[in-house]
């Protein structure tokens, strides 16, 4: 590896889903998550690899584009180690989570 400081953003939100608009704008913010190469760990929790503070903050003003007007929207950044090192008290690692930078592009 090189000098570079990889980190991940993780996203915790709840968002209403009592109306057909408000579902519809939950929708629209998950799809755009995953557009925008996010990855789900748990129903309400998604992941992206970032390879420094500068693409940390890149993510987070995309995000706030498609922020819905409803909800909680969190976002947290770890470093890569931090990340490695949770445990998982029940079940096991999903092959879906992106564990390493194999498919990270730098440009």
């Amino acid at each position: 590896m090189s000098s570079y400081r990889y980190m991940r953003v993780l996203l915790f939100f709840d968002l209403p889903t009592l109306t057909s608009a408000e579902r519809k704008a939950a929708a629209s913010f998950r799809k755009s998550l995953v557009k925008d190469g996010f990855l789900m760990l748990q129903e309400s929790v998604y992941c992206k690899l970032a390879l420094n503070g500068t693409a940390v903050a890149l993510i987070k003003n995309r995000v706030a584009k498609y922020l819905p007007d409803k909800g909680s929207v969190m976002i947290l950044t770890v470093t890569e180690k931090q990340f490695e090192g949770m445990d998982i008290c029940l079940g096991a690692r999903s092959g879906q989570v992106l564990d390493n930078d194999s498919t990270l592009v730098i440009i």
